[in-house]
């Protein structure tokens, strides 16, 4: 099972990522963790420089980086994972670049499209989990986690838009209704994590 987990920065979705593999390890589940971008050597040094703050980058760039990290990620990690019957746990995923990018960025919603398209092969999650939070929460969230380091420059972006993703978020959910799962990120983490283990029994 491909499992992904989507939501603005400092929405939660690591943290309920992270809580739902020690369930799934403890059943005796085999699991596999990803992030996006990252998890190869390839896509983790695109992601240095997708996040550097020493770095400006153009939106069409920047998908195309995202596409590509994207892409070394399936074939290397994500296919044969999935044809070795294991659950495979993604801190972002294909969604992000539509909302990030395409919503965020405001580019062009085809070329978002074919790009995705290109960079997954086909392969799409069983279940993605959007935490919803409102923008004021999410950043609260982010100043107040120990440890923290500087914003990076995607959550720099500023206020509007990560508004235009988060609505992103909304209008993904609302076309494709049987995948994604919207869940109510204003809540203790505790609440969000039993809904989601509830939920995924149903699926399962």
């Amino acid at each position: 099972m491909f499992i992904s987990f989507e939501g603005i920065d400092g929405s939660g979705k690591s943290t309920q990522l992270s809580m739902l593999r020690d369930v799934l390890e403890a059943e005796g589940r085999e699991v596999v963790t990803i992030r996006e971008p990252g998890a190869t050597l390839l896509s983790e040094s695109i992601r240095e420089i997708l996040l550097s703050n020493k770095q400006t980058i153009t939106s069409t760039a920047e998908l195309l980086l995202f596409s590509s990290a994207r892409t070394q990620l399936v074939e290397m990690i994500i296919e044969p994972a999935l044809r070795e019957g294991k659950v495979i746990l993604c801190d972002r995923y294909v969604d992000s670049t539509t909302a990030y990018q395409g919503y965020g960025r405001q580019l062009n919603m085809e070329d978002v499209r074919s790009c995705n398209n290109i960079a997954t092969r086909g392969v799409m999650p069983h279940v993605t989990f959007f935490i919803d939070v409102a923008y004021e929460q999410a950043q609260q969230r982010m100043q107040f986690t120990p440890g923290s380091a500087e914003p990076d420059r995607m959550e720099r972006s500023g206020r509007d838009f990560f508004e235009r993703v988060r609505q992103g978020y909304v209008e993904i959910a609302r076309m494709d209704p049987k995948r994604f799962v919207v869940i109510d990120g204003h809540r203790q983490r505790e609440e969000i994590h039993e809904e989601i283990v509830a939920l995924l029994a149903n699926v399962s």
